[in-house]
């Protein structure tokens, strides 16, 4: 699949304000939301915007709105609702720009929404023993998935005699996506993460506990609303701080989403996004002469030639194919689920009215 990904990619044309935004404007508000609304409706239903999501209820913020909506309201953060004033339950979700959306933790089958309507994804990891270039590569297909620009943003470099070896590695992940080495702590963020963080702009920080999110949204923000903590001196990894998504608006009217650490990310009806990492090997997969070849001993395959010829990495090869099996079960899995819970919802509508009658 081939793609221009000069879209990912700031620019001054977008990045340019000439002007000073609206209430609505800082918090997101584009003209792809503009356009699903009814302007004459807009005062009966006002837009918001979803900033926290917990058990008891939505957060949501709007033009002179700060409210909070029933949990029965299927939004996640960074969600565009159009507020039902009257009946906040009706409240109506509008069609979203962009949802990053992974496999829940557990055995339930379910899928977790991370966020919706974002820009920018920042990738975090950290310059020490928690870096991993397979957790990368997933969370990149991940966005890619989602249609939103993917950032890998190294920190923790003074853990380090030379970063440059985990910079190279990084880049290794795709050729069209950038990567920024900082220091969390200082004026880095703000002065590097600038091209993508500008007013009306949403982006998002994703990866494990520890690797500095948190610390980058103070950073941004200019204070220290956000708590964070070190990590554990026996394996690199970090301690949870950020508990639940936040979607933050800083001054200069840009939107951060700080989200807790993950360390399990399983995919889920992500294979354009893997297509789109793993672009490389699924051209040579077309080549093999056998339309099922599993790249293994097949007569004819272009990807083992390759990796006999140094030209692919056979780890490389062995991510790519076990991200494919992953992301096939689970998006089989869950699409069995969903199947299986339509047949029961009919079953029981059947039974409700048979005992109406």
């Amino acid at each position: 699949m081939t793609r221009d990904y000069s879209q990912f990619m700031p620019t001054a044309a977008a990045s340019a304000t000439s002007r000073t935004l609206s209430a609505l404007e800082v918090l997101g508000w584009q003209s792809f939301f503009a356009q699903q609304t009814d302007v004459d409706a807009l005062e009966q239903t006002p837009p918001v915007r979803v900033t926290e999501v917990h058990r008891s209820g939505l957060r949501v913020k709007g033009d002179g709105i700060d409210a909070t909506l029933p949990p029965s309201v299927e939004a996640t953060v960074g969600d565009w609702v159009l507020l039902d004033q009257v009946l906040p339950q009706d409240s109506v979700v509008l069609e979203r720009k962009s949802l990053i959306k992974r496999r829940a933790p557990g055995h339930d089958r379910s899928v977790q929404l991370i966020g919706a309507n974002i820009d920018t994804v920042f990738v975090v990891t950290s310059c020490n023993a928690d870096f991993n270039v397979a957790r990368l590569e997933r969370f990149v297909a991940l966005a890619f998935e989602a249609e939103v620009a993917p950032v890998i943003v190294l920190t923790k470099a003074d853990l380090c005699d030379d970063p440059s070896g985990y910079v190279e590695q990084a880049e290794q992940v795709s050729s069209d996506v950038p990567v920024l080495l900082l220091d969390a702590r200082g004026g880095d963020p703000a002065e590097k993460l600038a091209p993508w963080c500008k007013p009306g702009q949403t982006v998002a920080f994703l990866g494990t506990s520890g690797v500095g999110k948190s610390t980058m949204v103070n950073a941004l923000s200019g204070n220290q609303k956000v708590e964070t903590q070190g990590i554990r001196e026996d394996d690199a990894r970090g301690r949870h701080t950020t508990t639940y998504r936040h979607l933050h608006i800083l001054p200069d009217g840009a939107c951060v989403l700080d989200t807790p650490g993950m360390r399990e990310l399983q995919l889920t009806d992500a294979a354009t996004g893997l297509g789109e990492v793993f672009a490389d090997l699924e051209e040579l997969a077309a080549q093999c002469k056998f339309n099922d070849c599993a790249h293994d001993t097949e007569p004819g395959c272009a990807v083992t030639a390759a990796i006999e010829a140094g030209q692919i990495d056979a780890a490389r090869l062995a991510r790519w194919q076990k991200l494919v099996a992953e992301d096939k079960f689970n998006s089989t899995t869950l699409a069995e689920r969903k199947a299986s819970d339509k047949s029961l919802g009919k079953l029981i509508k059947g039974i409700q009215k048979k005992n109406r009658k």
